[in-house]
């Protein structure tokens, strides 16, 4: 089996792939002070909760946006499915042209989407990530990554308003009937998600524009579903994109997955004793 990791912001999502076949998914939250045994047991749980034998685990392939969670996760991956990971970027090419001004600003999430978004939907394409951070992502007709847009999630702007403001209350983010609130909590509901969904589709409409106006829109991430159902310029909702992105890297570089299982001594060899992840 195959083990493909996201890591970003707020969670680290797992995919347990047999062949192209997706087994099943599980989210961790994103904490650099766990220990690498504290992730490692609770990865185990959810191999046991699957039904599946860790040890059937033959590849591990991570992308990540977090280098402090790195050290703690590829120990924990070595220790207790004995594996030494495959990073995407730094291990194995990614696989698509990078056009962005300086190549390595670019999240190595946002590079794995494309990869996938290509190979399923075709170019060119706008794939918007709603996460932590909504990211905006443009391929153009010959498949290379153009760059994009950085904006907050809807959820950092929620919570930053209960901050900021005294008298405001957190809420649940859903859309009320009416644009005009007749409370506190459906007006900033109101102003959430309709300001939300027109931001969406404010730079989705330029960036589509300078990608000559017929590129579809993507939409994957925590959030995607729910905004696709307000925003009508998202033509497909896909929540395992970076994971498949990450298979399809496996399956275009198996020589570099060769010869990386571990032993019961190897495994307990801590990663920078290997060089195994600089976090500078």
């Amino acid at each position: 089996m195959l083990l493909a990791i996201d890591v970003g912001n707020t969670n680290m999502v797992f995919g347990l792939y047999e062949g192209e076949r997706l087994r099943g998914t599980f989210r961790i939250s994103t904490n650099a002070e766990r220990t690498s045994d504290e992730l490692g047991m609770q990865i185990s749980q959810y191999y046991h909760f699957h039904g599946l034998d860790r040890n059937e685990t033959r590849a591990v392939i991570i992308a990540s946006v977090v280098p402090p969670v790195m050290y703690t996760l590829i120990n924990a991956i070595r220790k207790y499915l004995r594996v030494r990971p495959v990073i995407a970027g730094r291990d194995v090419d990614i696989g698509i042209e990078n056009c962005y001004a300086n190549p390595r600003e670019v999240g190595a999430d946002r590079l794995v989407n494309a990869v996938s978004a290509v190979r399923k939907y075709g170019k060119p394409l706008v794939i918007v990530d709603i996460g932590t951070a909504t990211t905006f992502d443009a391929i153009d007709e010959n498949g290379a990554y153009q760059g994009g847009a950085i904006f907050p999630g809807i959820k950092v702007a929620m919570e930053a308003l209960f901050l900021k403001a005294s008298k405001l209350p957190r809420v649940d983010i859903e859309r009320p009937e009416h644009a005009i609130g007749k409370t506190t909590v459906q007006s900033m509901q109101s102003g959430a998600v309709r300001g939300y969904v027109g931001a969406l589709s404010g730079i989705i409409t330029d960036i589509r524009e300078e990608l000559g106006g017929n590129a579809r829109v993507i939409a994957t991430g925590g959030m995607g579903r729910m905004m696709a159902e307000y925003c009508d310029l998202i033509d497909e909702v896909d929540p395992n994109l970076t994971l498949e992105g990450l298979r399809l890297i496996y399956e275009n570089n198996r020589p570099a997955f060769e010869g990386r299982g571990l032993n019961s001594e190897t495994c307990l060899i801590e990663a920078t004793e290997e060089n195994g992840w600089d976090t500078k």
